[in-house]
């Protein structure tokens, strides 16, 4: 395989130069570190970011009040239509 020269900052030489190991050569460090940002892309799928996982759950606690609430009410209209019928067997 041939090679390829490269201009790069003094400053990126030095970041790069510091991730370097003993062992190896500047094509190493390059080539481990492009391998190192290779990103599945089933890691973080379905992931939110913070706000966003917060803003869902204070959605979700919401829906889950109201649907309670809801459901206390319409077991209590149930109830008292029940009674007014004069349905008094709660078995039913």
């Amino acid at each position: 395989m041939g090679t390829k020269t490269i201009g790069i900052k003094e400053d990126v030489y030095k970041r790069l130069k510091a991730h370097k190991r003993a062992d190896e050569s500047f094509t190493d460090v390059v080539d481990r570190l492009l391998d190192e940002t290779k990103a599945e892309w089933r890691d973080g799928f379905g992931t939110l970011a913070t706000n966003e996982a917060d803003e869902l759950e204070r959605a979700v606690k919401r829906a889950r009040k109201q649907a309670s609430a809801g459901l206390a009410d319409r077991q209590q209209k149930a109830l008292e239509e029940m009674v007014a019928a004069g349905d008094t067997d709660e078995t039913a």
